[in-house]
C-alpha cells in the first residue's frame, strides 16, 4: 500500500494502523529518509509528476493523503494518471467537507483533486473530513497572539480528530472501493469563539474579544451553515476539550522533563 504524505499530520496516524494490519507499506513525500521502522520510503514531488511511475510501480492500493495550501489539483491529477498505468486497484483519497460549497482557492484546489480522483479509471473511495483539531489548534493560537481576539460572527465548525479520521481511512483502503461515502465530522460544533475560548481557558490566558464579520460569498456560506454536516455523516468521538486536555497534559510533562 502506498501512502502519500506519510510523515505528515494524519499519516502518522495512518502507517502504523496499515502495518498493523499487515499490509507493507510504501511512504511517498518530497523528501524521503529510511527511518529504520520497517516502511519503505520513496521520494517524488506530486506537481513536477517526478518519479511517480517508480513510487507507484507494483502498488495495490493507494491512500492519497498528501495536501498543501495550493496545488492538490495538479498533484493528484499527476498521481491518478501514474496509478492508471500501474494497474492501482483501489484509491482512496481524502477530500474536504463543504468542497464543493466555499468559493475559496484552497477549496476550488481541494475540488480539483477529488474531480482527478473521481474521474480516473482506477476504483476509488473518496471521503469528506471536517478541519482536524490539530489545524484548529494553530488556528486559535495564531489568534491568542493578537492582543484583542477576533472572533468571526457566524463562523462554525465540526473539528474531528485525526485519530478518528485515519481509523476510518484505513477501513475504507482495506475493503472495497466505495465512491463518495459519508462525510466525517467531529461529535460536536462549535462557534470559532468557542473553539478559541476554550483553548484560552485551558492554557490559563485571558484575551478581550471583538466581533467581526467574514466578508463576501465564503462569509455567506459560513453564516447558513454551508460549511457543516448535520445529518447523514459517520461521526468521530473524540472532542475538542478532550483534545486541548491531551495538549495540556502533553505540554506540561514536557516542562516537567526540563
Amino acid at each position: 500500500m502506498l501512502v502519500t504524505g506519510g510523515t505528515g499530520t494524519l499519516g502518522r496516524q495512518v502507517v502504523p494502523l496499515v502495518r498493523a494490519a499487515g499490509w507493507k507499506v510504501r511512504v511517498l513525500s518530497r523528501h524521503a529518509k529510511d527511518r529504520g521502522d520497517g516502511v519503505e520510503y520513496v521520494a517524488a514531488d506530486l506537481l513536477q509528476d517526478d518519479r511517480l511511475d517508480a513510487a507507484v510501480a507494483g502498488v495495490d492500493v493507494m491512500m492519497h493523503l498528501a495536501g498543501g495550501p495550493k496545488g492538490d489539483d495538479v498533484g493528484t491529477r499527476n498521481l491518478v494518471r501514474a496509478a492508471e498505468r500501474a494497474g492501482v486497484k483501489h484509491l482512496v483519497h481524502i477530500s474536504v467537507t463543504a468542497v464543493d460549497q466555499l468559493p475559496l482557492g484552497y477549496f476550488k484546489a481541494k475540488l480539483g483533486a477529488e474531480q482527478a480522483v473521481r474521474a480516473s479509471s482506477v476504483p476509488w473511495t473518496v471521503v469528506r473530513a471536517a478541519q482536524f483539531h490539530d489545524f484548529t489548534l494553530k488556528t486559535v493560537q495564531a489568534m491568542a497572539k493578537l492582543p484583542v481576539l477576533p472572533v468571526p460572527g457566524g463562523l462554525r465548525l465540526q473539528p474531528v480528530d485525526a485519530r478518528d479520521v485515519a481509523e476510518r481511512l484505513v477501513e475504507l483502503a482495506l475493503g472495497e472501493p466505495a465512491g463518495l461515502v459519508p462525510d466525517l465530522v467531529g461529535p460536536k460544533v462549535y462557534s470559532l469563539g468557542e473553539l478559541a475560548r476554550g483553548y484560552l481557558q485551558a492554557t490559563g490566558k485571558r484575551r478581550l474579544s471583538i466581533p467581526v464579520r467574514v466578508p463576501g460569498k465564503a462569509g455567506k456560506v459560513y453564516r447558513a451553515g454551508g460549511n457543516l454536516t448535520l445529518s447523514g455523516a459517520d461521526v468521530g468521538t473524540r472532542t475538542w476539550e478532550a483534545f486541548l486536555a491531551a495538549q495540556t497534559e502533553r505540554a506540561s510533562a514536557t516542562a516537567l522533563e526540563r
